[in-house]
């Protein structure tokens, strides 16, 4: 085999491969006993055809191309062992002449690691605003608690917006019974939408025993598109009643005696919560100036995979609720080549991110131990709530060990440089990763 390799750009390079015909012979081998396995001739054992009998039935051009798809990618594989190509993604394969008992010519493009100069760590200054926790944030919280513990009670009046009534419905179409289209006694808030459209608007004003009909348009089933006539009985109306905000709603909500307590508990929780997303903005500030200084040029072909995996994964997460990417489009007032260009610059700065951090972590040869991956791998199926035995055999079958292996590289390379960074916030306190573990830690303590 001879190869020549000729950079097409800081990130792409395209090999050039020609490959004696004598070299694919044993290629050519295992295709005849590949194909032979596969076909049936009537007179000759599976598997035992003779290479002429299937040149004659399969055809040698057929056999030809089988070889050729088996050798390319070792002969790749050779070719950027010895120009030592550091290669990412795929390679783009073209054959340029290839004939019987011919030499095999042909090219591949495919990413390579840039050569990347890493900026002086230290010099990299990160300011992120302060942690503040206004007392409007607290009373959120608090709100949130009072509706939890809010009771209902029925009241001798007529239903208003945020009232909740208990409801018997009956829908019709042209006098015939909608199939699901009855319900009795079930609880309505007024004004919550939840039920069918035109509800809401006539039930304000009705008190326990009265009777409407109103018209709606049906969505599903049977009649989907065609006007049912709705009949409505309210058989009771029941007035929400929030709690008063005092020790006593302390002690029933928490596990505190007084108000103040409780107040101080949640603003200590939420501090941990903000403290949390300040570091991790200040992380990302920190890779941003970095890739930014090391001028990382970013592989198309990586870019190009990575922004389809992310567009399919969209994709597949609107058909889980039901949606397509054309609603997805329209509720976001955005076009595709919107999305599209959104995605290629969230993939393009992920990609010079992941870059910089494989970089570092050659380096500093950082390793990654048998228990850091272990945990890595026992962490992600749970969070895909399966055995961690089972979801690691599947990330063999899949591929994709090395890459969650890559993944867990890349963590360590980032803490490395969180460490060497400096990260302050506006009021000059210096953010460390200890605080990130600190609050994770509590705050993970808290939810579980």
């Amino acid at each position: 085999m001879k190869s020549t390799v000729e950079t097409l750009s800081p990130t792409r390079v395209r090999l050039a491969i020609e490959v004696p015909f004598d070299e694919l012979k044993p290629s050519l081998q295992k295709a005849y006993r590949e194909i032979g396995s596969q076909i049936q001739i009537p007179g000759f054992r599976k598997g035992k055809i003779p290479s002429a009998v299937i040149d004659q039935r399969v055809g040698r051009g057929a056999v030809l191309n089988e070889a050729v798809q088996e050798a390319i990618p070792q002969q790749i594989l050779a070719a950027v062992r010895e120009h030592e190509v550091k290669t990412l993604g795929r390679p783009e394969v073209e054959i340029t002449e290839f004939a019987d008992n011919e030499p095999l010519k042909f090219t591949a493009e495919v990413d390579v690691r840039p050569e990347i100069a890493i900026p002086d760590l230290s010099a990299i200054k990160v300011e992120v605003p302060a942690v503040e926790i206004g007392d409007n944030e607290i009373d959120e919280q608090i709100n949130g608690l009072r509706e939890r513990f809010a009771t209902l009670k029925t009241v001798e009046r007529a239903a208003e917006e945020g009232d909740y009534v208990q409801l018997d419905l009956r829908a019709t179409v042209d006098g015939e019974e909608v199939p699901g289209g009855s319900a009795t006694n079930i609880s309505h808030e007024v004004g919550s939408k939840q039920l069918l459209p035109g509800l809401d608007e006539v039930l304000v004003g009705l008190s326990a025993d009265a009777e409407t009909t109103f018209t709606t348009q049906l969505v599903g089933g049977d009649f989907a598109g065609r006007d049912a006539e709705v009949e409505v009985k309210v058989r009771s109306v029941k007035d929400k009643q929030l709690p008063e905000i005092n020790d006593e709603f302390a002690q029933m909500a928490s596990e505190f005696d007084t108000l103040d307590e409780l107040k101080a508990d949640l603003k200590e929780r939420l501090g941990k919560v903000k403290k949390v997303e300040q570091i991790y903005a200040a992380r990302d500030e920190a890779l941003k100036q970095l890739v930014e200084a090391a001028e990382i040029p970013a592989p198309e072909g990586i870019v190009k995979d990575e922004v389809e995996g992310r567009k399919q994964a969209m994709t597949d997460q609107l058909e889980r609720i039901g949606a397509t990417l054309e609603d997805y489009l329209a509720s976001e007032e955005k076009t595709e080549e919107q999305i599209d260009t959104e995605l290629t610059e969230a993939a393009t700065e992920g990609v010079k991110i992941q870059l910089l951090l494989d970089t570092i972590a050659d380096r500093d040869d950082i390793q990654v131990s048998d228990d850091e991956f272990g945990h890595e791998i026992v962490h992600r199926a749970q969070r895909a709530q399966m055995q961690p035995q089972q979801y690691y055999d599947q990330l063999v079958q899949s591929g994709a060990a090395t890459a969650v292996f890559g993944d867990v590289r890349r963590g360590k390379a980032l803490a490395s440089v969180m460490e060497q960074v400096e990260m302050k916030d506006t009021e000059g306190t210096v953010l460390t990763l200890d605080d990130l573990r600190e609050a994770s830690d509590d705050h993970a303590g808290h939810n579980h």
